[in-house]
């Protein structure tokens, strides 16, 4: 049992493990609820309930009453589970940096290549984060749910977007960092 704690505590883990234990929470997640793994749904459902809450005028369309509709659905409650289980996962490994003086910028490689503004980091990952969901609105999905559950499926369009994810990202890191990482 200790040697099960001491690696549940361990900063990072084999993939191997990590991707089994995944797919075990995939599939307990379709046993448990019948539903996939995803999130960004998650976020037009908060959107449209503070949105019908705010203009339910401007809320009240085909979108937002039939496709997406509002309120506290599983998508949402799986998103606050993510960001506790984060949370829970930072703090027993000891990587939890909450509240701690540069947390949010202790990262040496982002300060070698965009300087040591904890202000700049803020908003480029909230800038980022809002393209992100946009484009899982275009796609019809995030990476939870195309890659991770359409993957469970074998799903082609789950292969088609992973192989895209990772050429995508490969092209923004040398766009980005400049071969300077």
């Amino acid at each position: 049992m200790n040697k099960l704690i001491g690696y549940i505590r361990k900063d990072t883990w084999s993939p191997y493990v990590a991707g089994t234990l995944l797919g075990l929470v995939g599939i307990g997640a379709v046993w448990a609820s019948n539903s996939l793994l995803g999130a960004s749904g998650a976020f037009e459902n908060l959107a449209g309930l503070i949105g019908k809450a705010l203009a339910p005028a401007l809320f009240d369309n085909l979108y937002f009453n039939f496709i997406m509709p509002p309120g506290i659905t599983y998508g949402v409650m799986m998103l606050v589970g993510l960001f506790f289980g984060g949370m829970i996962g930072a703090a027993t490994s000891g990587t939890l940096k909450w509240g701690k003086k540069d947390a949010a910028n202790s990262d040496e490689q982002w300060k070698r290549i965009f300087g040591p503004q904890t202000w700049k980091r803020w908003v480029l990952a909230f800038v980022g984060a809002i393209v992100l969901e946009y484009a899982a609105g275009i796609a019809g999905g995030c990476t939870s749910g195309l890659a991770i559950s359409g993957g469970m499926l074998l799903a082609p369009s789950a292969f088609l977007f992973i192989a895209g994810m990772f050429a995508s990202g490969i092209v923004t890191a040398l766009i980005v960092y400049r071969r300077r990482f």
